[in-house]
């Protein structure tokens, strides 16, 4: 797949009528998530609409493009894992499991309610489709490790994606699991970090600055490549190239909080506040609009 046009020694037309076939599905597809990840959020009167908003694109890329995965047969063995490693952006989680029909889109309005399925943060338990339960920062990235090393270990080509947060990067155990993923060599497994430049308490760079996030990745040991984290295209080119690396694979997607909501894009006080019903009704036409 290519992002320019045929040249004489390019690629065949045919192949770039593919490439904006396949962006138009996916941005179809990423735009509805869109709009169900502000109404769910805005009914329950809670949650965390920036990093969901953010990282939407990524998930629509690994769930509809890239990963092995059969919704009718959530624990299929030879299945792709997913792991959201940053849970409070579960909701832009549950929009797409639910488009990929591991459970009715109408559970999605029950968000956050006593009782229902789809709680603040994934619960592997109750939710068809989650692997494992997320929301303490930090962790995901290890538990990631744990399956990309099992399924290894088992034999099996199956791999494994998590979605980490810039904000979530500042935890120790992030670089812990980043040392041994190296050490093991975990060429099935990569990980996205959805950089979006801000967290609960402001900019990333001011609460605790990263520096240079390419350069410490590739410095313990990952095939590093940077990409626009809206660009469907890209996305999918750069999950592509990781499946052809013997290391552990990261792919930083700089990405704009809130993506797609005019008022919440880059406002750090929608990290885990909820529109209200008026903003709700905005942030749903502006989508619509788009």
């Amino acid at each position: 797949m290519k992002t320019r046009a045929q040249d004489k020694e390019g690629v065949s037309l045919p192949e770039v009528e593919r490439e904006l076939k396949l962006r138009s599905r996916l941005e179809e597809i990423a735009k509805g998530i869109r709009w169900d990840v502000v109404k769910m959020i805005g009914l329950a009167g809670s949650g965390h609409p920036g990093g969901s908003l953010s990282c939407v694109d990524l998930l629509v890329c690994l769930y509809f493009y890239k990963m092995r995965h059969r919704p009718t047969e959530p624990f299929w063995p030879d299945r792709d894992r997913f792991v959201l490693s940053k849970g409070h952006a579960a909701p832009a989680l549950y929009a797409v499991l639910a488009k990929a029909g591991y459970f009715h889109r109408e559970e999605l309005w029950k968000l956050r309610r006593l009782g229902a399925m789809l709680q603040g943060h994934p619960d592997s338990k109750v939710v068809p489709g989650v692997e494992i339960s997320t929301g303490s920062l930090g962790q995901g990235l290890a538990a990631a490790n744990g399956m990309a090393l099992g399924l290894r270990l088992d034999g099996r080509d199956s791999r494994v994606y998590c979605v980490i947060g810039d904000g979530e990067s500042q935890e120790g155990e992030i670089w812990e699991a980043a040392m041994l993923a190296s050490h093991y060599k975990l060429g099935n497994l990569t990980v996205l970090l959805d950089n979006n430049g801000l967290q609960i308490d402001g900019r990333c760079s001011e609460v605790m600055c990263l520096g240079d996030i390419a350069m410490k990745w590739r410095s313990f040991g990952w095939e590093v490549q940077e990409i626009d984290g809206h660009d469907v295209v890209e996305i999918c080119q750069a999950l592509d190239r990781a499946d052809e690396a013997s290391r552990p694979g990261m792919i930083i997607a700089h990405t704009i909080k809130g993506k797609g909501v005019s008022f919440m894009e880059n406002a750090v006080d929608f990290h885990g506040k909820a529109p209200t019903r008026e903003e709700m009704e905005q942030a749903l036409r502006e989508i619509e609009e788009s």
